[in-house]
């Protein structure tokens, strides 16, 4: 047996906990529950409405049913408490339907539940398909099916308030630990993980200092999203002492990884992640990142970013030659024949030119604070390497990369 509580505005859901351990929420303001075994505590199935009703108070209706779908339609169509009430002279606006399907049924003179019920199935199914027959079974009252239960928004936060400001980053990372401690074990009792961090710091002056770390993968391990803020906060800093702050993790599934057999060991995501942090404190963090290509001519079409915008393809790449770039490009000596260059000094690429095409003239960005315009050759030198090389309007040569 089942009982349905229709109660808007109500808070429901302590109401239903209080009889049964789990429950389906149906709508915001009804709940549906089992009431198998509470006739030891309260008696017959009458006096378990009464008992439920007189906690959900005033205005409340409860229904009891054989079925979760029955408890249902009872409790919003009848007032007060109701025991297995009969459903068969109820309109069939009362069910789930679309507009197009009431209409058809208006047409056919089926107003109540009683004459859907009547209906050959056979019928229904061809004319409405299989959402027609699940409203048949409802106004029949032969579903039985599970609930759905009704499991509450967990949040992965946590605020601290101090005391006294905090000027020092090592107090305040021991502040940061207990928390992330706190809801990494809880993301871990939930099968979760975290794929964003933001912690916002409530500074003296007023203001609040907000960094949010976009993790490349889940990741619970508090020790290693510690480490992740603490390097963030040191390059970083806060501009005043911290009188609270606050951490929010955003949850996700977290993600399954099967490792072949004759495949090189990987490392640790979190140990990556690490090392990559660690890499940016060094050189920049717009030195780190995946290289994504431009939708322009520039000479440097690409830019490194942290997560790339598009997913990378699933068939594999039509091979093609490669071309290595070196940063910043090496100043050369050429000398010219014919306006031609026929041979090249430069720190450790020297050598007589064989082959070279070009020129070709490349230029842009003349409405911006960095435009380029030069002139660039394809060479090939006697050791049969391939160069790209380049010269500027102030006459300077430069070799970009070499072609693999």
């Amino acid at each position: 047996m089942f009982a349905c509580i229709h109660h808007p505005g109500a808070d429901l859901s302590q109401i239903a906990e209080s009889f049964a351990p789990s429950f389906e929420q149906t709508t915001p303001g009804a709940v549906v529950f089992r009431i198998d075994g509470l006739g030891r505590l309260y008696g017959t199935h009458h006096q378990i409405a009464q008992a439920i009703a007189k906690k959900a108070g005033p205005g409340a209706n409860v229904a009891i049913a054989e079925t979760a779908d029955a408890a249902v339609m009872a409790a919003h169509n009848f007032q007060g408490v109701t025991i297995s009430a009969a459903l068969d002279h109820l309109n069939i606006s009362t069910l789930p339907m679309e507009q197009e399907m009431w209409e058809v049924l208006e047409t056919w003179g089926i107003h109540t539940l009683a004459q859907l019920a009547a209906l050959p199935e056979t019928g229904i199914a061809e004319r409405f398909g299989p959402a027609g027959v699940h409203l048949q079974r409802l106004a029949k009252g032969a579903t039985n099916r599970p609930l759905k239960i009704f499991k509450p928004e967990v949040t992965y936060a946590d605020r601290i308030q101090l005391d006294h400001p905090v000027s020092l980053l090592e107090p305040l990372l021991f502040l940061i630990a207990r928390i992330l401690n706190d809801q990494c074990e809880k993301l871990l009792s939930h099968a979760m993980s975290a794929n964003e961090i933001a912690i916002h710091l409530e500074l003296e002056d007023k203001t609040t200092h907000i960094r949010t770390l976009r993790l490349p993968i889940p990741m619970r391990e508090s020790k290693a999203l510690l480490k992740l803020l603490q390097m963030d906060l040191e390059a970083h800093p806060p501009q005043a002492a911290t009188m609270a702050l606050s951490l929010i993790l955003k949850p996700v599934h977290p993600r399954t990884i099967q490792s072949g057999i004759f495949l090189p060991i990987t490392p640790a995501p979190d140990k990556l992640e690490l090392t990559l942090a660690r890499i940016r404190s060094i050189v920049g963090e717009a030195n780190v990142g995946i290289p994504e290509l431009l939708n322009t001519h520039h000479p440097h079409p690409f830019q490194l970013v942290t997560h790339p915008s598009s997913a990378p393809s699933p068939q594999p790449p039509a091979p093609r030659q490669a071309f290595r770039y070196f940063r910043p490009p090496l100043q050369a000596k050429i000398e010219l024949q014919n306006h031609r260059p026929t041979r090249i000094a430069s720190p450790g690429v020297n050598g007589k030119i064989l082959n070279a095409a070009g020129p070709w003239r490349t230029s842009g960005d003349w409405w911006t604070n960095q435009p380029w315009n030069r002139d660039e050759w394809d060479i090939t030198l006697s050791n049969s390497t391939l160069y790209r090389i380049y010269r500027e309007p102030t006459n300077h040569w430069f070799i970009e990369g070499s072609y693999d």
